[in-house]
């Protein structure tokens, strides 16, 4: 449950800025940190941590917990002695305002490989006892990671049911095998997931000690084509060649006649159950080394969720089926008692997902990007907001607030400009304000909101199969007024650090 005001930025941070394509946990992100202490912000929220999949969205990962080994900073692997300078040189085609994935993914793969070489060769170096420990520290998942993406590799990354099946069903002998035939590979895996641990444990370490902590993002599904699946085929509903029976989405609403098909494959809650929920406890337990809390996203699925079959060309044909419900957060709450959660509870809600969420204290949220279309009583409007509420302008998900504004119906920018009490101009900070003064306990601004910006920066567009997830700003983009006009803000709604 929230319980002090406080304010945040929602930036991802491969939206930083920097000289290698993309951002990553480097100066760069100590000087963003700063800069949100020095505005009085007291969380930076970030989106899903793991490794990037289809479409280079990270809410499909290749694991539940390994991270993103893009974000890795290789001037620090340089500073080690792993890299040179000559391997930081940036290529002419990099971006300072996107994220030219296709050209930084291999650039950066490519360096990681030469720097685990390194480390590798220098086994009696002072920190190679670190990385030792970290692998022994996280055996449960690393192990099984490694494994998966060194047989990923040398099976052109084919899913994992059309490997040989001594390996799709995970015959001992033959994991061993691989063990003994590819022990650098595997090597070079766990060294990534270490250096992506190790710094970033480093920078949250440096962000809570200026009073900034860090909202993480749980997706409620993982892809199939993913360690944990493979791993825990009892887990999921799979058929006996290891491919899935139904699948996750949403039914068809009014943004959508066919629905949502998001393909993942769905939980066997009642092997979860007779297990104690022990996979989640980890999942959670890993998630919350990362952040200080984290939003579950789609949480409506664990009171109930559409569940589609595999061969379904959209999510019409979908049913609902009850999620685990409370037994889940009991099992949470015992091995977490503050539960620091916030439940994304937005789209179609029905009484029983306000049931579990009220239920355990937790905090949902709001967006005031869909506060205008209903009058009065949209749930949405600011005086509607109670205390333990996490309120945004909008998501990642949504346009920017600029461009949402230019594209909205006159009926709802009629009722906006009257409820706002404002004609529209600045209307990001007309609608951030409102966010701020409002009785919810966090409110959260993305970053293109506090710079204004049009929806040619937005960093995700639902149902765009590309160009998502690409956004970047840079300093020069910060005026001086943004800062001043933040920390004024922040501090007369008493949502400062220290307030």
């Amino acid at each position: 449950m929230l319980t002090v005001r406080g304010s945040g930025i929602l930036l991802h941070p491969t939206s930083l800025p920097g000289t290698l394509g993309g951002g990553v946990f480097g100066s760069d992100c100590c000087r963003f940190i700063d800069w949100l202490a020095s505005t009085g912000q007291t969380y930076w929220q970030v989106l899903p941590m793991g490794e990037i999949g289809p479409g280079n969205s990270p809410y499909m990962s290749s694991s539940a917990f390994a991270g993103n080994i893009l974000l890795i900073d290789l001037a620090e692997l340089a500073s080690q002695g792993w890299l040179s300078r000559e391997d930081l040189a940036p290529l002419p085609g990099f971006r300072a305002d996107r994220v030219d994935f296709a050209l930084v993914q291999p650039f950066r793969l490519e360096r990681l490989r030469r720097a685990a070489r390194n480390f590798f060769a220098n086994r009696h170096d002072s920190v190679f006892w670190l990385y030792e420990e970290f692998c022994t520290a996280e055996s449960a998942w690393l192990e099984d990671y490694a494994l998966f993406k060194t047989i990923a590799g040398h099976e052109n990354w084919r899913e994992w049911n059309h490997w040989p099946k001594n390996l799709a069903h995970r015959d001992p002998q033959a994991l061993l095998t691989i063990k003994m035939s590819y022990p650098d590979e595997i090597g070079f895996w766990k060294f990534c997931q270490w250096s992506f641990s190790r710094q970033w444990s480093n920078l949250k370490r440096y962000a809570n000690e200026r009073g900034v902590r860090i909202i993480g993002d749980v997706p409620i599904f993982v892809a199939y084509q993913s360690a944990d699946v493979w791993a825990h085929q009892g887990l999921f509903e799979l058929d006996g060649k290891g491919r899935p029976t139904v699948v996750a989405g949403v039914p068809p609403d009014y943004f959508s006649e066919t629905g949502q098909l998001w393909g993942n494959p769905l939980y066997r809650w009642d092997v979860h159950r007779e297990t104690g929920y022990a996979w989640w406890l980890a999942r959670l337990r890993h998630a919350l080394q990362l952040a200080d809390l984290v939003r579950i996203d789609h949480f409506r699925g664990f009171a109930a969720y559409w569940e589609i079959p595999a061969d379904a060309p959209n999510a019409i044909a979908g049913k609902w089926e009850p999620g685990p419900g409370e037994k889940l957060f009991a099992a949470f709450e015992k091995t977490f008692p503050r539960l620091p959660i916030v439940a994304e509870d937005l789209g179609v809600i029905t009484p029983d997902v306000v049931a579990l969420r009220d239920k355990f204290k937790l905090p949902g949220m709001r967006i005031l990007q869909f506060a205008f279309g209903d009058g009065e009583t949209n749930h949405f409007l600011p005086h509607h907001y109670v205390q333990n509420t996490v309120a945004y302008t909008g998501t990642h998900d949504n346009d920017t607030t600029t461009g949402w504004w230019s594209a909205l119906p006159d009926h709802e920018k009629n009722f906006a400009r009257k409820y706002l009490g404002t004609g529209g101009e600045a209307i990001n900070w007309v609608m951030m304000n409102a966010l701020s003064r409002s009785a919810a306990n966090i409110v959260i601004f993305p970053m293109q909101d506090v710079l204004g910006l049009s929806s040619e920066h937005r960093m995700n567009l639902p149902g765009k199969p590309d160009g998502n997830w690409e956004w970047r700003f840079s300093w020069d983009q910060i005026k001086p007024e943004h800062t001043r006009a933040l920390a004024e803000m922040t501090a007369e709604n008493g949502r400062s650090a220290g307030q």
